[in-house]
């Protein structure tokens, strides 16, 4: 099994390793230019990537990866959604630079915590990637929620104005929804989440950060 998670994460990782370096070189050659093109240069990988991770929650739901299930499930969902249903349904969005700043904080996150993970599979600990990955998370993760929460507030009069997912049944059943409202409701959650998660985030890094910890990691 520690195997086949070490061949998830380089999968991982290398998709998102070249997600990241693609926007990269594409931004040092056309400049802002590449901003409004990223979601239809690297939006298939994008969502291959994220379509992946859905496995992580059955590695915890199968007792094979120890990390708390909530949390995990909570991150993963919210990307789902923004990516699937918000950015991927809607192609005017697809075109604002929020998309970009979304692709770009998650896969800088992405490619330090699959590195980590790799590395841990083998039993091999640096405490720079360490601090890193236990740190960078707990100041990125607040901006890809302000991002995430941008792109709904965005995509809100595209649905509003061509009624995507909004559903009205015919008589006699008077029930209807209106999908506008549901992504209102969805920030409220959003939000909610992100707190309970950097409180996580704050757990995961004094119990991996701790003098103990680290003393047992360089023995």
């Amino acid at each position: 099994m520690n195997m086949y998670l070490f061949m998830y994460d380089l999968m991982q990782f290398c998709g998102h390793s070249w997600i990241f370096t693609n926007m990269i070189i594409r931004f040092m050659t056309f400049g802002k230019d590449s901003l409004a093109d990223t979601f239809h240069s690297i939006g298939l990988v994008m969502r291959l990537c994220q379509l992946l991770s859905v496995l992580e929650i059955l590695h915890i739901l199968i007792g094979i990866d120890k990390s708390r299930f909530l949390p995990r499930f909570l991150q993963i969902t919210e990307r789902i959604i923004i990516l699937f249903v918000v950015i991927n349904s809607q192609e005017e969005v697809q075109g604002k630079y929020v998309v970009c700043v979304l692709f770009f904080l998650w896969n800088l996150l992405d490619v330090v915590r699959y590195t980590y993970n790799m590395l841990a599979r083998m039993g091999i600990y640096y405490l720079p990637l360490t601090w890193l990955n236990f740190s960078l998370c707990i100041v990125l993760y607040p901006l890809s929620v302000l991002a995430k929460g941008f792109a709904i507030c965005v995509s809100l009069p595209y649905f509003e104005s061509f009624g995507t997912y909004s559903i009205k049944l015919p008589f006699p059943f008077t029930f209807s929804i209106y999908f506008p409202y549901v992504l209102k409701m969805y920030l409220l959650v959003l939000f909610a989440g992100m707190c309970f998660i950097i409180r996580n985030l704050f757990s995961e890094r004094m119990a991996h950060l701790g003098t103990d910890n680290i003393k047992n990691k360089r023995s």
